[in-house]
Protein backbone atom coordinates (compact mmCIF):
# COMPACT_ATOMS: atom_id res chain seq x y z
CA UNK A 1 0.00 0.00 0.00
CA UNK A 2 1.71 3.54 -1.18
CA UNK A 3 1.20 6.68 0.84
CA UNK A 4 1.43 10.28 -0.04
CA UNK A 5 1.86 13.11 1.91
CA UNK A 6 1.00 16.40 0.78
CA UNK A 7 2.00 19.94 2.36
CA UNK A 8 2.42 23.69 1.83
CA UNK A 9 5.29 26.23 2.57
CA UNK A 10 5.58 29.83 1.00
CA UNK A 11 4.76 32.92 2.52
CA UNK A 12 2.37 34.20 -0.78
CA UNK A 13 0.68 31.00 0.16
CA UNK A 14 -2.70 30.15 2.53
CA UNK A 15 -0.98 28.18 5.28
CA UNK A 16 -3.64 25.57 5.34
CA UNK A 17 -3.75 22.57 2.43
CA UNK A 18 -5.80 23.61 -0.90
CA UNK A 19 -9.25 22.13 -0.71
CA UNK A 20 -8.56 19.77 -3.44
CA UNK A 21 -5.51 17.92 -1.68
CA UNK A 22 -7.40 14.64 -1.12
CA UNK A 23 -8.05 14.40 -4.52
CA UNK A 24 -4.17 15.23 -5.10
CA UNK A 25 -3.35 12.66 -2.80
CA UNK A 26 -5.52 10.26 -4.73
CA UNK A 27 -4.48 11.02 -8.32
CA UNK A 28 -0.68 10.63 -6.91
CA UNK A 29 -1.68 7.12 -5.58
CA UNK A 30 -3.41 6.28 -9.11
CA UNK A 31 -0.34 7.18 -10.77
CA UNK A 32 1.78 4.97 -8.32
CA UNK A 33 -0.66 1.98 -9.31
CA UNK A 34 -0.37 2.94 -12.92
CA UNK A 35 3.27 2.31 -12.68
CA UNK A 36 3.08 -1.22 -11.07
CA UNK A 37 4.79 0.32 -7.30
CA UNK A 38 3.95 -0.53 -4.17
CA UNK A 39 4.85 0.54 -0.46
CA UNK A 40 6.11 3.68 -1.70
CA UNK A 41 5.60 6.35 1.23
CA UNK A 42 6.66 9.89 -0.64
CA UNK A 43 6.16 13.82 -0.09
CA UNK A 44 5.02 16.64 -2.16
CA UNK A 45 5.23 19.99 -1.26
CA UNK A 46 3.13 23.06 -2.31
CA UNK A 47 5.05 25.99 -2.42
CA UNK A 48 5.52 29.48 -4.12
CA UNK A 49 8.20 30.91 -6.41
CA UNK A 50 10.18 32.11 -3.73
CA UNK A 51 10.17 28.73 -1.88
CA UNK A 52 11.28 26.85 -4.78
CA UNK A 53 13.51 29.18 -6.37
CA UNK A 54 15.71 29.68 -2.99
CA UNK A 55 15.38 25.70 -2.80
CA UNK A 56 16.87 25.65 -6.47
CA UNK A 57 19.82 27.65 -5.93
CA UNK A 58 20.80 25.41 -2.86
CA UNK A 59 20.45 22.20 -4.41
CA UNK A 60 20.81 22.50 -8.12
CA UNK A 61 22.71 25.55 -8.68
CA UNK A 62 20.35 27.51 -10.69
CA UNK A 63 18.95 31.08 -9.17
CA UNK A 64 15.80 30.82 -11.32
CA UNK A 65 11.84 29.58 -10.79
CA UNK A 66 11.25 26.65 -11.81
CA UNK A 67 7.77 24.52 -11.68
CA UNK A 68 8.73 21.05 -9.91
CA UNK A 69 11.91 19.77 -8.36
CA UNK A 70 12.30 15.92 -6.98
CA UNK A 71 14.91 15.43 -4.43
CA UNK A 72 15.63 11.25 -4.88
CA UNK A 73 15.93 9.55 -0.88
CA UNK A 74 15.96 6.07 -2.27
CA UNK A 75 15.95 4.59 0.85
CA UNK A 76 14.11 1.61 2.41
CA UNK A 77 12.73 1.29 6.06
CA UNK A 78 11.08 -1.74 7.65
CA UNK A 79 7.80 -0.91 9.15
CA UNK A 80 7.34 -4.44 11.06
CA UNK A 81 7.03 -6.46 8.64
CA UNK A 82 6.29 -4.80 6.08
CA UNK A 83 9.37 -2.62 4.34
CA UNK A 84 8.99 0.65 2.97
CA UNK A 85 10.05 2.41 0.13
CA UNK A 86 10.94 6.01 0.53
CA UNK A 87 11.56 7.49 -2.84
CA UNK A 88 12.42 11.19 -1.85
CA UNK A 89 10.23 14.70 -2.42
CA UNK A 90 8.26 16.22 -4.94
CA UNK A 91 7.91 20.10 -5.17
CA UNK A 92 6.03 21.93 -6.93
CA UNK A 93 5.54 26.10 -7.24
CA UNK A 94 1.61 26.43 -7.59
CA UNK A 95 2.46 30.28 -8.94
CA UNK A 96 4.64 28.81 -11.38
CA UNK A 97 2.04 26.38 -12.51
CA UNK A 98 -0.77 28.76 -12.87
CA UNK A 99 2.15 30.82 -14.99
CA UNK A 100 2.70 27.62 -17.35
CA UNK A 101 -1.15 26.35 -17.81
CA UNK A 102 -1.88 30.05 -18.60
CA UNK A 103 0.76 30.20 -21.25
CA UNK A 104 0.16 26.69 -22.39
CA UNK A 105 -3.36 27.53 -22.30
CA UNK A 106 -4.42 24.61 -20.44
CA UNK A 107 -6.25 23.89 -16.88
CA UNK A 108 -4.36 24.34 -13.97
CA UNK A 109 -5.62 21.26 -13.44
CA UNK A 110 -4.03 19.59 -16.30
CA UNK A 111 -0.73 21.56 -15.87
CA UNK A 112 -0.85 19.62 -11.79
CA UNK A 113 -1.69 16.33 -12.81
CA UNK A 114 1.49 16.31 -15.58
CA UNK A 115 3.80 17.25 -12.87
CA UNK A 116 2.62 14.78 -10.09
CA UNK A 117 3.29 12.51 -13.06
CA UNK A 118 6.61 14.06 -13.97
CA UNK A 119 8.23 14.04 -10.32
CA UNK A 120 6.91 10.27 -9.54
CA UNK A 121 8.48 9.31 -12.74
CA UNK A 122 11.85 10.91 -11.69
CA UNK A 123 11.47 9.58 -8.23
CA UNK A 124 11.35 6.15 -10.17
CA UNK A 125 14.79 6.39 -11.66
CA UNK A 126 13.85 8.43 -15.17
CA UNK A 127 15.39 10.87 -16.44
CA UNK A 128 15.21 13.63 -19.55
CA UNK A 129 18.26 15.43 -21.19
CA UNK A 130 15.83 17.64 -22.78
CA UNK A 131 11.91 18.56 -22.97
CA UNK A 132 11.43 17.61 -26.48
CA UNK A 133 8.08 15.48 -26.60
CA UNK A 134 10.00 12.22 -28.06
CA UNK A 135 11.92 11.62 -24.71
CA UNK A 136 11.06 8.45 -23.38
CA UNK A 137 10.19 9.68 -20.09
CA UNK A 138 8.41 12.49 -21.26
CA UNK A 139 6.62 10.25 -23.95
CA UNK A 140 5.82 7.89 -20.69
CA UNK A 141 4.73 11.39 -18.80
CA UNK A 142 1.97 12.27 -21.89
CA UNK A 143 0.83 8.32 -21.95
CA UNK A 144 -0.26 8.34 -18.44
CA UNK A 145 -2.16 11.67 -18.48
CA UNK A 146 -3.86 10.26 -21.38
CA UNK A 147 -4.63 7.28 -19.45
CA UNK A 148 -5.65 9.00 -16.03
CA UNK A 149 -7.88 11.73 -18.00
CA UNK A 150 -11.16 11.22 -16.10
CA UNK A 151 -9.14 12.18 -12.72
CA UNK A 152 -9.51 15.64 -12.00
CA UNK A 153 -7.71 17.36 -9.26
CA UNK A 154 -8.94 20.70 -9.51
CA UNK A 155 -12.43 21.34 -10.52
CA UNK A 156 -13.71 24.04 -12.80
CA UNK A 157 -14.38 27.26 -10.46
CA UNK A 158 -11.93 26.68 -7.91
CA UNK A 159 -8.97 29.18 -7.88
CA UNK A 160 -6.84 27.74 -5.37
Amino acid sequence: MNKVVINTNGSNLPCNLPSWHNLMNKYALKVLDTINRDNWELSILLCDDKTIKELNKQYRGKDETTDILSFNLNETIQEGEKTVYLPGDIVISLETLEENAEYFKISKDEELRRLIIHGILHLDGMEHKTNEASEPMLVLQEKILKMLKNDKIITNGENE
